[in-house]
């Protein structure tokens, strides 16, 4: 319900949430991906990948890029306990503990007014970067893998009536597929007046939604 985030049984441990019949090999490759994942993030702050490369995710649907210089920890969302707060804006989930601190999660979708992200195996928490100054997170569909931006082309953003698409969302990119790419600029997101602003004794009305 809007106002008071997702109860802790949306994102059950995920031992639970598992299949029975998932076996421990299953389980193995999964673990192995994440930390696949975490060793390539690792090497692009470090210089060490030569081509520029950036996070695919989903996103209501819609394919996104995040900047892995921006990125904290990529964590299965079912293995995560979210304790909702009351009196703030749907979008805001609630709070978990990461790492022995209480971290803000955001359904990043239904913030850019597209469908709430649905609970399930797929989906994922992503922490911001300490450097970015904020203790927050954002749930995402799932995670579609590296992205090397050299090889997508700038293209127009599609008109958005009544609206502008907000600077921390405001370039599109299209692979050799023809699949459209959103970029996202957590930086710029993180200090959006609307953003920061989750109770609803805040303002109603930013333009800062795509």
């Amino acid at each position: 319900m809007p106002g008071h985030g997702v109860s802790t049984a949306a994102f059950p441990p995920a031992a639970a949430a598992m299949p029975s019949f998932e076996t421990g090999a299953r389980q193995g490759r999964l673990r192995q991906y994440q930390l696949q994942l975490i060793e390539r993030i690792q090497a692009a702050r470090s210089g060490a990948l030569a081509a520029r490369k950036e996070l695919g995710v989903m996103l209501g649907g819609r394919p996104c890029l995040l900047d892995l210089t921006q990125l904290g920890e990529i964590v299965i969302a079912t293995g995560v306990q979210i304790q909702g707060v009351p009196l703030v804006q749907d979008w805001y989930l609630g709070l978990a503990a990461m790492r022995g601190r209480l971290t803000g999660v955001v359904d990043l979708a239904r913030y850019m007014g597209e469908p709430p992200c649905a609970p399930g195996n797929h989906c994922r928490i992503i922490t911001f970067s300490p450097r970015l100054g904020i203790n927050c997170a954002v749930l995402v569909e799932r995670v579609l893998g590296l992205r090397q931006l050299r090889t997508l082309q700038s293209v127009p953003l599609p008109p958005a009536p009544l609206r502008a698409a907000p600077s921390w969302a405001a370039q599109a990119l299209r692979d050799s597929e023809g699949q459209q790419w959103l970029r996202l600029d957590l930086a710029q997101l993180a200090q959006a007046e609307r953003f920061l602003d989750a109770g609803f004794g805040g303002r109603a009305a930013h333009k800062d939604i795509c």
